[in-house]
């Protein structure tokens, strides 16, 4: 065999080898998974790329990317958590963008009755000595609106000792599908996703009685994923719009 052919059929076989599928990893905030996950599935379908997706509370993902955990994007359901980050030197500012933003519910487990949230809701009466779901009041951002709009309302002193605190929306919310707590707050995208788990909304906070609930997302400063900037992208693609805006969030992008 001459070295023309050996070198037209080596060029032959290194062609017919699949590309190297790189991999991007992602922390986003918990009540992002179900929709993320079908968004990441549809990315990794069309590119042959990877992506492994880390949720959890906002306030403990932000913490472990300060500590140098090895994410290439983080989406928070904050923008405070994000701007810590950003003084921090741990997000690369000009990659920043608001992708989402959401409501805030009132969830029941089962069926419940629809009620108007507002001043003259007697909402520790509704609740009649059971617990009241959230996520971290302090520290996690859906515990933080929950927390702000029934202080705005005044309604938390009544209620207060009545909630029950999880590490995360998501946690929260499973309080009330299993019918531990009677009712909680969460995210509307969250009451969506959890509708077949016998969940329903009684009610929505106004919009003016907490803060506006974005979801900021950014490149982590360490990242070393080449493709890391393609998803972050896709985020804000049409495909990825029908997906969030099924799930209940509102497209900002």
């Amino acid at each position: 065999m001459s070295l023309r052919t050996l070198a037209c059929t080596a060029t032959l076989m290194l062609s017919a080898l699949p590309a190297w599928a790189e991999t991007v990893t992602v922390f986003a905030a918990a009540s992002l998974k179900t929709a993320l996950d079908a968004v990441a599935t549809d990315w990794q379908a069309s590119t042959g790329n990877t992506v492994t997706i880390s949720y959890a509370g906002t306030p403990a993902l932000a913490r472990q990317i300060e500590q140098g955990a090895p994410a290439d994007i983080f989406i928070s359901a904050s923008p405070d958590w994000m701007d810590s980050l950003q003084q921090g030197g741990t997000i690369q500012k000009a990659s920043r963008r608001d992708l989402f933003g959401n409501t805030l519910v009132l969830v029941a487990h089962g069926t419940g009755a629809a009620l108007t949230i507002d001043a003259n809701l007697d909402l520790a009466g509704i609740l009649a000595g059971g617990k009241l779901s959230m996520a971290m009041v302090d520290s996690v951002p859906a515990g933080q609106y929950g927390k702000a709009s029934l202080q705005s309302l005044g309604l938390w002193a009544s209620v207060e000792p009545s909630v029950v605190q999880s590490e995360n929306v998501r946690a929260a919310l499973k309080l009330v599908a299993s019918g531990e707590a009677p009712l909680g707050v969460v995210y509307g995208s969250d009451a969506i996703a959890a509708a077949a788990d016998g969940v329903s909304v009684v009610g929505t906070f106004p919009p003016d009685s907490h803060p506006p609930i974005l979801f900021p997302a950014a490149l982590v400063t360490g990242s070393t994923s080449p493709v890391a900037i393609d998803f972050l992208d896709h985020l804000s693609s049409d495909a990825a719009d029908a997906i969030f805006a099924g799930q209940g969030f509102v497209i900002l992008n």
